[in-house]
């Protein structure tokens, strides 16, 4: 369920962000795993998929970057670093 409720949150954001511009589909999104995020960039694009489908976020390309730095202050985060829209 975690999973669930942190892909509302960030779709909600693309969306806005995607509103925000007038944009027609959102094209690509980065996003930065934390070392202690239990997100793998494969997890995170099969969450994505399932949470965006029927959006104009269906079908935007995940560039993930996996984190190592268990220290790091945003280790447990999920943090959208940018949104390309179209």
């Amino acid at each position: 369920m975690h999973e669930a409720s942190l892909m509302r949150g960030l779709l909600r954001k693309v969306l806005e962000i995607a509103a925000e511009q007038d944009a027609r589909r959102v094209v690509a999104l980065e996003v930065r795993l934390g070392a202690l995020s239990h997100m793998s960039a494969a997890h995170f694009q099969e969450h994505f998929d399932v949470a965006a489908a029927g959006t104009i976020a269906a079908g935007a390309r995940i560039d993930a970057v996996e984190e190592t730095d268990l220290s790091s202050p945003t280790a447990v985060d999920v943090v959208l670093e940018s949104v390309e829209v179209v």
